[in-house]
């Protein structure tokens, strides 16, 4: 599944062009202030163009967001909901490795290249062909799949039991019905997919991300995260639009298989 990212909705985003490691011009931490547009700009219906078309680009003209994203070279805006949420709870952290699930078009991992230096590992994780990201490596395969999952394990090396990513993110989200409750049910399934497949690959002390829609986490999806976390947060990074419901879950601090499998079930 990959990001709802392709088209007017899209949520990639992330280091752009260049060469290496990438440009060496995003933003550090502490740094991902945007710089406000003040003139405004007007499209013409243009023949056999939506209305809806229409206002997408206008929206997408007059967003500062956009226009930074383009300067930098990153492939979208939501490059700077993860810097946000990085420079806020230092979730990508130097010679950290990195899974991005629903990775393609890669503007997440991107910024994970960019986070963990050098010495990180970053692997772009997808079921759609994704172009290449300098720094990190792709795999193409359903993360819902046990293959996918040794496929992984066996790129990113290491003991599996003891972990072999420090943060696993998601910005996955279903196709929108229109219907709310439905999308909600919909995005937080995928949710909870991610964080099973997050449980079984993180190490000791590793985060989680991911996406759910304004209204919080369903209950049995925010037990499993504080069974499984020290500490849990929903966050609206400023990036975020305004006028979207979507939200992000950040855990940290996972407390480890073995803790998990002692808590054992509630009931």
């Amino acid at each position: 599944m990959s990001k709802g990212s392709k088209g007017p909705s899209g949520t990639g985003g992330g280091r752009g062009g260049g060469s290496g490691r990438g440009p060496g011009r995003g933003p550090g931490r502490g740094s991902s202030g945007v710089r406000g547009r003040n003139v405004k700009e007007k499209l013409r219906t243009a023949r056999g163009r939506k209305i809806s078309s229409t206002r997408w680009l206008q929206r997408q003209l007059s967003d500062p967001y956009v226009a930074e994203a383009k300067r930098l070279g990153y492939r979208s805006r939501a490059a700077f909901k993860l810097v946000q949420m990085d420079e806020r709870y230092q979730l990508l952290k130097p010679g950290s490795r990195v899974v991005d699930l629903g990775a393609a078009p890669g503007g997440w991992t991107q910024v994970a290249v960019e986070r963990v230096g050098e010495g990180g590992r970053v692997v772009g994780l997808d079921i759609s062909e994704m172009e290449p990201v300098p720094g990190a490596e792709t795999l193409r395969g359903d993360f819902l799949e046990e293959d996918c999952l040794q496929r992984l394990t066996a790129l990113l090396g290491g003991d599996p039991e003891a972990g072999v990513a420090d943060a696993v993110l998601s910005d996955m989200a279903a196709p929108a019905t229109g219907h709310r409750p439905t999308d909600h049910l919909r995005i937080v399934a995928l949710a909870e997919a991610a964080l099973d497949f997050a449980e079984a690959v993180l190490s000791p002390g590793g985060c989680f991300v991911a996406k759910v829609l304004q209204g919080g986490s369903e209950p049995e999806l925010l037990k499993k995260l504080r069974l499984s976390f020290r500490k849990v947060h929903h966050v609206k990074p400023p990036a975020s639009r305004a006028d979207s419901a979507e939200l992000y879950v950040v855990a940290t601090g996972f407390r480890g298989r073995s803790a998990e499998d002692a808590a054992g079930p509630e009931g």
